[in-house]
């Protein structure tokens, strides 16, 4: 560790790795203890997997572990860069054998997002803003609240396709119904959205209901498979991290389907660098095996493979917005350790709170040191020109 400080408190002693002295003006500094030997153990078989174990096991703790995942990301980036050199020299080899192999069916999809998405809609309103928006916000300023920039997100996608009151949407992946009732309120179009979560879908039809919105949104308990019909404008935010690479053809080709030709589709993506791609094929990180079963980050130029491979969609747009789910994701912590008590009034025991806090610091260190990005892409249908039309709004 040649760059910032690590301090390690372990009974009586106290261990510091990296730089002494003085930090420079972007050197991080973190303190942790270990409770239990078990730590670096885990840490040592499981890597992020073990960390993360490490923290909700409490055989660590930190005042900061958004921190620590920083400094560990930074410090292991040379170990990442020979690992990925040799998942990119085998994944030729690798890739003909996972693509036989079997994968996840439509009823393990929908028990792995039941998994998530299901632990009740009463404790997602603990923390998300009360749009019940759960992808990053886009902050039009500093000051903003955490609603506004929901909202703010909202409207960026909806002014870049150009969406107005005679068009249909259809949005894949519905969450808690506040895309499909903003571009109602926003643009006046019809928007059929599409769920395979219970739980959303239930108070989804509660919020259509209560705000009077029943003739303008359709919503759909169906995979993303089987959707029918064809549609102006589609819209789908951070639920392609819940699609196998090996279905991504499937599910560009699926979108095509239901485009008409001159049409444009927006996805919000989590994707990974492309140069960690083919690693994380095979290698299950804390992520997915603790918080999202069976999900899985695109990178850049995998979607762009499979747009290019499975269809006649254009990708006319990306945009990286990953410093604002950083601060989506501090603001996300924050709310949810200042009302831990009614996380503890839904029976979820500690042992879960330490799980979700390293869950939502672990995500924000990923994005404050680009471990991961988050991106908005515009595609655009065969027979679509711009006509003037902006895609950057401001």
């Amino acid at each position: 560790m040649n760059r910032d400080r690590l301090n390690v408190i372990e009974g009586d002693t106290i261990h510091r790795y990296g730089r002494s002295g003085e930090l420079h003006e972007n050197d991080l500094e973190a303190t942790i203890e270990i409770l239990d030997p078990r730590a670096w153990s885990a840490l040592v078989r499981e890597g992020s997997i073990g960390l993360g174990r490490g923290y909700f096991e409490n055989w660590w703790d930190s005042d900061d572990p958004t921190t620590v995942v920083r400094i560990i990301i930074r410090n292991i980036e040379p170990l990442d860069e020979i690992r990925n050199r040799v998942a990119d020299k085998t994944g030729v080899i690798s890739d003909s054998i996972r693509k036989v192999l079997p994968r996840a069916g439509r009823r393990r999809n929908k028990e792995d997002i039941a998994s998530h998405y299901d632990l009740g809609n009463d404790f997602f309103q603990i923390f998300l803003d009360e749009t019940l928006t759960y992808s990053s916000a886009i902050f039009p300023s500093g000051e903003a609240a955490l609603a506004e920039g929901s909202h703010y997100k909202y409207d960026r996608l909806l002014r870049k396709l150009g969406v107005d009151a005679s068009h249909d949407l259809l949005e894949i992946g519905t969450g808690w119904g506040g895309f499909a009732l903003r571009a109602v309120d926003i643009a006046g179009c019809n928007v059929t959205t599409t769920t395979i979560s219970s739980e959303q879908l239930r108070e989804a039809r509660h919020r259509v209901r209560s705000a009077g919105r029943n003739d303008k949104v359709r919503l759909l308990d169906r995979d993303w498979r089987d959707l029918e019909g064809r549609f102006d404008r589609i819209v789908s935010i951070e639920m392609i991290e819940a699609v196998d690479w090996r279905d991504y053809d499937h599910y560009f080709a699926t979108i095509e389907r239901c485009l008409v030709p001159d049409g444009l589709v927006a996805i919000q993506a989590i994707c990974v660098p492309d140069r960690r791609y083919e690693r994380t094929k095979n290698t299950e990180d804390f992520i997915r095996r603790f918080v999202f079963p069976g999900g899985f980050l695109p990178s850049l130029g995998a979607i762009g493979s499979s747009v290019s491979a499975a269809t006649r969609l254009q990708i006319v747009d990306v945009e990286d917005l990953s410093a604002h789910y950083a601060e989506t994701l501090r603001r996300w912590r924050v709310r949810f350790d200042d009302n831990l008590e009614q996380v503890r009034a839904l029976d979820l025991d500690e042992r879960f709170i330490r799980l979700w806090r390293f869950y939502l610091a672990y995500c924000e260190a990923g994005f404050l040191e680009r471990h991961c990005t988050v991106n908005q892409i515009v595609l655009a249908g065969p027979h679509w020109r711009p006509d003037g039309l902006s895609l950057r709004p401001g």
